[in-house]
């Protein structure tokens, strides 16, 4: 049995500073700008690297798909979709079970509420998902399309905050 293996990053920390915006155009702050690197970083040192990326085209999403791919060093080729975007766990299964069968391995770049309800759905476990959390979850499935409610084990979140406090950078 091959098993594929799932990687649900939330966007990093965005900015409410010009309320002109709309929810989709808001950029990242500059928390977000350096925790997007951060983690692309820890990625790379974990050796977390995806296949393939499918994120939202959401200003913060995008960016921060972008920051983590170029930090982490990432070659996988970064998809925008917009279904990604407030999207429910529901529309993200479906997002996931269309992954070409060629990639044993995707990072999804999306917003709470559906990405904290995704890995519920995926692993029956209620996680939190802070601004540039990342999920790592094993799928007990050969195919994408074989995705389904209950076919995840989470193996591991990484919150940028835990990280950098365990190298005393909290901030």
């Amino acid at each position: 049995m091959t098993m594929k293996k799932l990687y649900i990053l939330r966007h990093a920390k965005s900015s409410w500073d010009d309320s002109s915006l709309s929810d989709f155009d808001r950029p990242l702050n500059d928390r977000g700008l350096k925790s997007a690197p951060f983690m692309g970083e820890l990625i790379a040192r974990k050796q977390l690297i995806p296949d393939v990326i499918l994120s939202s085209p959401a200003a913060r999403a995008k960016r921060t798909a972008e920051l983590v791919k170029k930090a982490a060093g990432i070659k996988a080729d970064l998809k925008f979709d917009e279904r990604v975007y407030e999207a429910s766990p529901q529309a993200l299964l479906h997002v996931v079970s269309e992954i070409d069968e060629q990639f044993a391995s995707a990072m999804v770049v999306g917003h709470n509420p559906g990405m904290e309800g995704f890995i519920r759905v995926l692993t029956g476990k209620l996680e939190p998902m802070p601004t540039a959390a990342l999920a790592v979850i094993e799928l007990d499935i050969d195919n994408w399309s074989s995705i389904a409610p209950g076919s995840g084990t989470l193996e591991t979140i990484i919150r940028p905050k835990d990280e950098m406090k365990s190298k005393g950078k909290a901030n």
